[in-house]
């Protein structure tokens, strides 16, 4: 059975930098899985990718070479079991905020007696080239378990959270988080705010040697976010490579848009 290669390099300290996939399009998802990323991320939270679609993803990530770790629409049960019978290498799971939800997660992701994920499905073995029995007995040491702090809650339950046996990262969704962190007024709290709440969760993270991670959009950020000790980070996305390519040769060929600023994206 083929081993889950960035679960050992995140517990070896060494920073692993993927990106996000929320177009759902098998060619480009072939193209990406093999230009070097040792990790892509299918995004069931946030895109219209469907069941189908992902477990296709994650076979052709696979294939590659790639991990493929898909970030669930909530810390269920049912979206867990489902996306690694599906043949996903690991979760990614929104909005932790209590030890009790990550306590859940943990056991979704991980056969009795460790945890309480049932027993069924074919195309996670085909994904680790291993039998099914052998998938059963050794799934539980392969599959990656990221939890994402994305609330001033999940920060302050992080010592505890991030202590727990087999949380594997934690990562940091930037945009919940300032959303999250916005006061009575409705305004944002300001960066310098912002970088104090990353700065406790990079703390808690390195107390418990649960390495930690975030979203982020260039390299100067990955390099130095990498400096700071953050160690998963996912760079922008292939929409948002698209689109900021798109837009590159746009402004120099000095053509106008009416679409508005997709700057975001």
């Amino acid at each position: 059975m083929k081993k889950n290669p960035v679960k050992s390099a995140l517990r070896e300290g060494q920073p692993q930098i993927g990106t996000w996939l929320s177009l759902g399009d098998i060619t480009a998802t072939r193209m990406l899985a093999r230009v070097g990323f040792p990790w892509l991320t299918v995004d069931l939270e946030h895109s219209p990718i469907d069941w189908n679609q992902a477990a296709t993803l994650f076979g052709v990530i696979a294939d590659a070479g790639c991990v493929p770790l898909a970030r669930v629409p909530e810390g269920r049960h049912d979206h867990i079991k489902r996306v690694l019978d599906a043949g996903a290498h690991g979760i990614i799971v929104p909005m932790v905020n209590t030890v009790q939800q990550a306590r859940e997660a943990i056991a979704a992701a991980k056969y009795p007696p460790t945890g309480n994920r049932s027993v069924g499905g074919a195309t996670h073995a085909l994904n680790f080239d291993a039998s099914a029995g052998e998938y059963f007995a050794k799934a539980n040491d392969e599959i990656l378990v990221v939890l994402q702090t994305e609330s001033p809650e999940g920060v302050e339950n992080a010592d505890e959270i991030y202590s727990l046996e087999g949380v594997d990262a934690i990562f940091v969704g930037p945009n919940d988080l300032r959303a999250q962190m916005r006061g009575t007024d409705g305004l944002d709290p300001t960066t310098e705010q912002i970088e104090a709440m990353l700065g406790r969760i990079l703390e808690a993270g390195q107390k418990a040697g649960t390495p930690v991670g975030l979203h982020v959009q260039t390299i100067d950020d990955v390099n130095e976010r990498v400096e700071q000790g953050w160690q998963f980070l996912a760079i922008a996305s292939e929409l948002k490579m698209m689109l900021t390519q798109a837009q590159s040769l746009v402004a120099d060929l000095n053509l106008t848009s009416e679409t508005g600023d997709l700057a975001r994206y």
